[in-house]
């Protein structure tokens, strides 16, 4: 990030550390700005809790497509991650649980095979160890080059949150700019608390895609977070300040639930 950079959303000027130190957030106007999974880590967990799973898992290429490998590579380099997800356990304000954070910068966050696999481990896993799950998503969408297989992530893990539902632990989802295409129509969306970042846009297929197939003008802020709650996609909208204060407290709260249900049983 440059030393002195506009808000997208205000204007106003303001040099990196004074971002940085706003948990990458503009400190006039509150704007977010996308921020990795190493980045998360550090205000988010605590300290030298993260201990990641599933860390050896790598993409192949299941339909043969030409370049594919290269790009993964590319992406690997990019983001300094294998693949578009990394998931673990850890604790926040000492409550441990599972924790998925996804990648916008591992081509765009795509849904591929290691990643369906990677976050469908991560929700049985919680339901096995009895520990609530929290996924911070942003993507694109399924990843296409892997054609039916990346598809196929959807069932996969709408099957797996489905287990840990059953099994009555709590799944928490924070939505991230953005998220979209199949993680949307999956997982995403299927947790007991849906939160989203301010201004995140969240939807299914891009604006102009629906407009041209509906034939109509989309309303003023269509997708972003804060209309996504108005109309009771979104459960609240959270601060990254807050988000460590507010997870925690729902922690406490679902697990007291889950505790008397176990005792009345």
């Amino acid at each position: 990030m440059p030393d002195k950079t506009p808000c997208p959303a205000c204007g106003v000027y303001a040099d990196s550390a004074a971002i940085a130190q706003a948990l990458k957030t503009c400190p006039e106007c509150g704007y977010h700005y996308r921020m990795e999974p190493a980045e998360r880590l550090h205000y988010l967990t605590d300290p030298g809790s993260f201990i990641e799973f599933s860390a050896n898992l790598r993409s192949l290429n299941p339909i043969d497509l030409l370049g594919y490998e290269e790009k993964l590579s590319e992406a690997e380099a990019k983001a300094r991650m294998a693949d578009a997800v990394i998931t673990g356990t850890c604790s926040i304000e000492g409550r441990k649980l599972i924790l998925g954070l996804m990648s916008f910068n591992f081509m765009g966050g795509s849904m591929g095979s290691v990643v369906g696999e990677k976050v469908s481990r991560a929700l049985l896993r919680g339901a096995e160890e009895k520990l609530p799950v929290l996924i911070y998503t942003t993507s694109g969408g399924a990843r296409m080059q892997e054609g039916i297989f990346s598809l196929m992530q959807m069932a996969k893990t709408s099957s797996a949150a489905a287990e840990l539902d059953k099994a009555g632990i709590p799944f928490f989802t924070v939505l991230c700019d953005p998220t979209t295409g199949g993680v949307t129509a999956s997982f995403a969306m299927l947790a007991d608390i849906i939160i989203a970042e301010p201004g995140a846009q969240i939807g299914f297929a891009g604006k102009r895609v629906i407009e041209g197939t509906i034939r109509q003008n989309l309303p003023e802020g269509f997708q972003k977070a804060e209309f996504q709650q108005e109309k009771g996609f979104v459960d609240m909208i959270v601060k990254r300040q807050d988000q460590r204060r507010i997870i925690s407290a729902l922690i406490d709260l679902h697990s007291g639930v889950h505790e008397a249900k176990d005792k009345k049983e």
